[in-house]
């Protein structure tokens, strides 16, 4: 055997030296990296627990990736899972339309007619006062949210204001009912109840509305576009956040519909038994809202309140007036001088959201349209032959339309499309718009026809020889028009209004999407002097003209923003994205001190023992 000399003890030394250095090295860089992504997958973390399931059954949870440009141009684009969260909370909006369409459908007739009319009423205000009045509780329901947006994203929160406004609407109700009962023969207190009612209905409505629909995709976890393969087929697809926003929203107006379908009940309680009746089973029904509330309290995901968001919102706005609109000036980044309070991503949201609230400026002329069909529609149906329906039963149609047109359209009509062209929201609304003009169009021909008929010809609504010799079932074509209309327009405005908002802002923007039926309501109060006989026909033919043309108007003052919608989209993403370079930029600077300190302390170690085994 061999004697080793002192230097080749020493060469040994320096090359086990070398690779204990190099393992060290690699156990701390490889525990800073660990940390870092500890850290980095905090957000990763809580969107996995928004749900059980974070994909699809059929889909492969290890195919993570997002789609690259040639990839973006040819697999197809699906829509990813729908928590059970978002089906609970749906509960709610359910339990508050069958509450609402179930109480305001015998509103016409309530206020329009007397006790000895046919069909019978309570206050009298003849149908102009009656439109007018319906018209001011369907603005005063969609102006409320304003109020109801800003106090959830600046002291309340969503969840609290739910619970808020159930309370308040129970009230009303509560009233409503109370002031109906056949034992109350005071015109002052019917009258006197059924406005307190509706104010407080109001408030209520606006304090859901504003919250629940951008509460229950709340639910869904935050994504980016990604690749997935799915199981069963093995087929490639990218699964698009903005579908799965899209699906939570057709299924929350689904659940409107189902809700709405009350007006059958209540309708009928109306004809046969009385108002009071027609009043009572939306307030025993609202209970229901009460109790997922309570039972979901602990399961919801709630999004914490903004510091102050709403009041740094308008001091953005302030600044952006003063400077002609240049967003630069607003940014932290390039006025570090002024420590803004705010980050550069938040400018960028605020001016994604400023594009959107441009897009609802056209919405109160489609609103002025929708309107029809719960005031007016109901007195033209009281003028034509009913067989043994309520006139206000008609209603019904158009939340059974909806039922059957949202599946057909999400499942079949727009993947069908998706083949050929992307379907993008600007193109949505301006399709709703066509059919909203068309809805107004049937009514004109048809309201010319009942005119054209006898007994009452061009003066039926207080016709005592009443009704026109016109069968009912021609007003159901209105109706389902209205229907997809409402599928292309005000879906598509629920889905901008909260995928185009800043995450702490979400409510209070989807009340200014909800404020813009208020705009439509004041419109179509405005033109209540029309709303009589012989005038209905000119009113529908200038709302189908005005709907039409608006239409147009917007698909070419917005269409750019359809070749913009992917890049707004990713705005949601780029903290993200600036976070995960300065975490990285920390790693690289850690492991480089890291190395420094290694490097200084290894020729310490070495002189030492260099002078050892010298010795």
């Amino acid at each position: 055997m061999s004697k080793e000399t002192p230097m080749n003890q020493l060469d040994h030394t320096e090359i086990s030296l070398d690779n204990s250095i190099k393992k060290e090295s690699s156990v701390e860089k490889n525990h800073i990296k660990f940390d870092s992504i500890e850290n980095t997958s905090t957000t990763s973390t809580i969107n996995k627990q928004l749900t059980n399931d974070s994909d699809y059954d059929d889909m492969d949870d290890g195919d993570d990736i997002e789609p690259t440009e040639e990839e973006l141009k040819t697999l197809p684009r699906e829509a990813g899972h729908i928590p059970f969260n978002c089906w609970l909370l749906a509960i709610i909006e359910l339990a508050e339309r069958f509450s609402y369409y179930g109480l305001s459908a015998p509103f016409q007739n309530y206020m329009q007619n007397n006790p000895s009319d046919n069909p019978p009423g309570a206050l009298s205000l003849n149908s102009t006062g009656a439109t007018g009045l319906s018209y001011f509780f369907q603005f005063w329901c969609y102006v409320t949210p304003i109020f109801a947006g800003f106090m959830a994203d600046t002291y309340w929160g969503k969840f609290n204001t739910l619970c808020i406004g159930t309370i308040i609407y129970i009230i009303g109700i509560f009233i409503l009912f109370i002031t109906s009962l056949p034992a109350i023969t005071s015109y002052n207190t019917a009258l006197g109840g059924f406005i307190v009612a509706i104010i407080l209905i109001g408030i209520a409505t606006g304090m859901i509305k504003a919250n629940l629909s951008v509460m229950i995709a709340d639910q869904l976890p935050k994504k980016k576009l990604r690749v997935v393969t799915k199981k069963k087929s093995g087929k490639r697809v990218i699964e698009d956040p903005q579908l799965t926003i899209q699906n939570v929203f057709m299924a929350f107006y689904f659940m409107i519909n189902v809700g709405s379908l009350s007006v059958i009940a209540t309708t009928e309680l109306e004809l046969h038994v009385g108002f009071w009746a027609a009043y009572l089973l939306p307030f025993c029904f609202f209970w229901i809202a009460v109790l997922v509330l309570a039972f979901g309290n602990r399961k919801f995901v709630k999004k914490p309140i903004g510091d102050r968001v709403i009041s740094k919102c308008f001091t953005i706005i302030g600044i952006l007036i003063k400077n002609n609109f240049n967003f630069q000036k607003a940014k932290p980044t390039y006025n570090p001088e002024k420590n803004y309070p705010w980050s550069d991503k938040f400018v960028d949201e605020i001016q994604r959201s400023l594009k959107a609230c441009k897009v609802f400026l056209f919405y109160p002329i489609y609103w002025v349209c929708y309107g029809q069909m719960l005031n007016n529609f109901v007195t033209q149906g009281s003028t034509m032959q009913l067989h043994g329906l309520p006139n206000d039963f008609f209603q019904a149609i158009n939340s059974i339309a909806l039922i059957v047109f949202i599946p057909i359209v999400e499942k079949f009509v727009y993947p069908f499309i998706r083949k050929f062209t992307p379907l993008k929201p600007i193109t949505k609304v301006t399709i709703g718009f066509v059919f909203g003009s068309l809805a107004m169009v049937w009514a004109a021909v048809l309201q010319h026809f009942i005119y054209q008929a006898g007994p009452c010809y061009d003066h039926p609504v207080k016709c005592p020889n009443g009704p026109n010799h016109v069968h009912v079932a021609w007003q159901v074509p209105a109706y389902c028009l209205i229907s997809l209309s409402e599928i292309f327009a005000s879906i598509t405005g629920l889905e901008i209004a909260y995928s185009k908002a800043p995450e702490s802002m979400k409510s209070f923007i989807m009340s200014m999407f909800l404020v813009t039926n208020a705009f439509g309501a004041a419109i179509g109060c405005a033109l209540s002097s029309v709303s009589e006989d012989p005038k209905y026909v000119w009113l529908y033919t200038g709302l189908a003209v005005t709907c039409f043309c608006a239409g147009i108007a917007f698909w070419f003052t917005f269409k750019h923003y359809n070749d913009e919608e992917d890049a707004m989209n990713n705005i949601d993403f780029e903290s993200d994205n600036e976070n995960e370079k300065n975490e990285y930029s920390q790693i690289e600077n850690l492991e480089l001190s890291q190395t420094k300190t290694t490097d200084k302390d290894d020729v310490h170690t070495d002189i030492e023992r260099i002078s050892s085994l010298s010795s």
